[in-house]
């Protein structure tokens, strides 16, 4: 039974509110056991790439009525969605040498034994760290925010915020493929300028330069927005709501904006979902997870084709990824943020 060393980030302590810092948590060096224990049914596996999303802040956070998902446990290693390779397996759908991607812990070597969203790569032609973005959750997210909530027609006007990120870039690039068209909004001229000349966006602004966001969409939506893409929240969801067309669709991924304040951001136009008609739904991909294959029918063609274009920022070594994951909220990132562990 061989025994090696295992190197984590922890959660040190919960974050009450406000920003997290570096120093919230770790990088510590363990010792694991290569060896599944007698009667699991789970999977161990060795980790190569790390996904970091948005919505791991609220797990920081212990009492987090927003949150729709456990908080870490301070102490353990954090968790997030990933790539692996199965080293031992209890179970009947996977078999060593497999990869996979899913919920794993941010360390060299995981035990999984909650394998309900784990999922067997199909094919390598791609580069793997893909499963942790475009064909993975984010990519998923994208789908079913798009397609099963707003269900796009040709011709539609559509908006993306935070438009540059891991979702919101194929959102804009779905949107295109549908026939709509389609502006996003980003944090700098550098994002902005890869809407427009990488993703094909038909336009993009940098929201941080607009000292009013009505008036910036108005310049872009004259006629109206039919589907915002929601990531933000606050006053950019204010300004929406002022812009959309009656019969419109607000699909509510998530509000990075707000997922750092003590005290959220009021919303006052929620009234325009009454006399505009609107439909606003939030959702968790989870649920749309059996669709995988079928999400997969449409992407993994348009990827090959070149006709979906994917922007990652890729960070080398797990000592790094507390600084790649806060890195999200300063806007450090451009396009999907992962974190490699180990390429083979």
């Amino acid at each position: 039974m061989a025994e090696v060393k295992n190197k984590q980030v922890i959660l040190k302590e919960y974050v009450s509110a406000g920003l997290p810092k570096e120093s919230d948590m770790a990088v510590v060096t363990t010792t694991t056991k290569l060896k599944l224990p007698e009667g699991s049914g789970g999977v161990l596996v060795k980790n190569l790439y790390l996904s970091c999303d948005p919505y791991m802040r609220s797990r920081m956070t212990k009492h987090d009525s927003a949150s729709y998902v456990d908080p870490f446990n301070p102490g353990e290693p954090i968790s997030g969605f990933g790539v692996a390779k199965v080293l031992e397996s209890g179970d009947a759908k996977f078999k060593q040498g497999d990869l996979v991607w899913g919920m794993i812990g941010w360390e060299e070597y995981s035990l999984i034994t909650s394998i309900q969203y784990l999922f067997k790569i199909p094919t390598t032609d791609v580069p793997l760290s893909y499963y942790t973005g475009i064909l993975g959750m984010p990519g998923m997210t994208a789908y079913a925010g798009f397609y099963e909530i707003c269900s796009p027609k040709k011709g539609e006007t559509v908006f993306v915020s935070a438009a540059s990120g891991a979702v919101g870039q194929l959102v804009g690039q779905f949107a295109k493929l549908a026939g709509c068209y389609v502006v996003g909004s980003a944090g700098s001229e550098d994002k902005v300028d890869l809407l427009k000349n990488k993703f094909g966006f038909d336009g993009a602004f940098n929201y941080k330069e607009e000292p009013n966001l009505d008036a910036a969409l108005k310049r872009y939506f004259p006629e109206g927005i039919d589907i915002y893409f929601e990531n933000v929240g606050g006053k950019m969801l204010d300004a929406v709501l002022l812009n959309m067309k009656i019969g419109g669709r607000i699909s509510v991924c998530g509000m990075i904006s707000q997922y750092n304040l003590v005290q959220p951001e009021g919303v006052q136009n929620l009234m325009y979902l009454v006399s505009k008609q609107l439909r606003m739904e939030g959702f968790l991909v989870t649920k749309y997870f059996p669709l995988y294959g079928k999400f997969l029918e449409l992407v993994l063609p348009h990827i090959k084709e070149g006709k979906i274009i994917y922007v990652e920022d890729v960070v080398e070594g797990l000592e790094n990824a507390p600084s790649a994951l806060l890195g999200l909220f300063a806007g450090r990132n451009v396009g999907k943020q992962v974190v490699v562990v180990s390429r083979e």
